[in-house]
């Protein structure tokens, strides 16, 4: 069995040696192994994928007294593993449709469990996928009932993992506290950046020559969570709008796709407002 351990603690001599020395102990073979310290948290992150004939269980237990010696935060998972994912749309159906095709194709490391949209217009493309379809609209009056209808949709499939897929509601803090570190967003991110309607538009009226896609961990702050990569590609004058748009479908999709990738693969760790991704 393959097993991967993420790991961080304050940082301070000796933790490797801890680690790989109770590894060595119990006959695992490590495969690969990243780790890095940060000077501005004061922070060590290690990331160890290694081969193991121990119970998953039993060492979840054992490892635990090594952690508590060095105020870890920690989990191990199987590889084997895949996590169920529970994916939120509106009415743009591109990053859904690209997460669909990666799942179905066995590219993407977890499970699609079920599709949630404040609108029923991507019912089709879910049903087409074999993929059950939530229909939960919303208003400002509705919004904590909704809420907390999507919340009991995200536990009834055991959900460890919910997407936004161009989901364009904005969610309250309450929601984002009760998932932390487990929803990925994706936005588009302009330089400058240009907010509110028709983004294209405006970037077009202002002759950009970048555009970009940035997906990121979802926090109470509208788009200020934890960066986990983004995407940029040049433009010109030659671009139109509908130009800019669809280049900008592009850079979505395949900004959220290595989002969520990394963080099924346990590669994603949080280092207060930042993220540490290891490759």
């Amino acid at each position: 069995m393959e097993l991967v351990l993420t790991l961080s603690c304050p940082d301070r001599p000796g933790i490797v040696h801890a680690v790989s020395g109770f590894l060595a102990e119990r006959d695992c073979n490590i495969l690969d192994s990243q780790q890095y310290g940060s000077a501005r948290s004061t922070t060590f992150f290690l990331r160890v994928h290694f081969a193991s004939t121990v119970d998953l269980d039993d060492f979840r237990t054992t490892f635990a007294a090594l952690a508590d010696a060095f105020a870890m935060t920690w989990q191990v998972d199987a590889v084997s593993h895949r996590p169920r994912i529970v994916v939120m749309v509106s009415k743009q159906g591109h990053c859904l449709n690209d997460l669909l095709y990666r799942w179905r194709s066995g590219y993407l490391p977890g499970e699609i469990a079920s599709v949630v949209s404040n609108h029923p217009d991507l019912e089709p493309l879910a049903a087409a996928n074999g993929v059950p379809f939530l229909h939960l609209p919303v208003s400002p009056e509705t919004r904590a009932d909704q809420e907390s209808a999507v919340l009991a949709a995200v536990q009834s499939v055991d959900a460890e993992l919910v997407v936004l897929a161009r989901y364009m509601q904005i969610l309250s803090a309450e929601f984002c506290d009760a998932l932390p570190g487990r929803i990925i967003n994706i936005h588009h991110s302009f330089l400058p950046s240009f907010k509110g309607g028709q983004p294209y538009e405006q970037a077009f009226n202002h002759g950009v020559k970048l555009i970009g896609a940035t997906a990121h961990y979802v926090t109470a702050d509208l788009d200020e969570g934890p960066i986990i990569e983004q995407e940029v590609e040049r433009v010109g004058h030659q671009h139109s709008p509908a130009d800019l748009a669809a280049i900008g479908r592009d850079l979505e999709c395949r900004a959220l796709a290595r989002a969520v990738q990394w963080h099924l693969e346990h590669r994603v760790l949080l280092d207060g407002s930042r993220t540490v991704v290891f490759s």
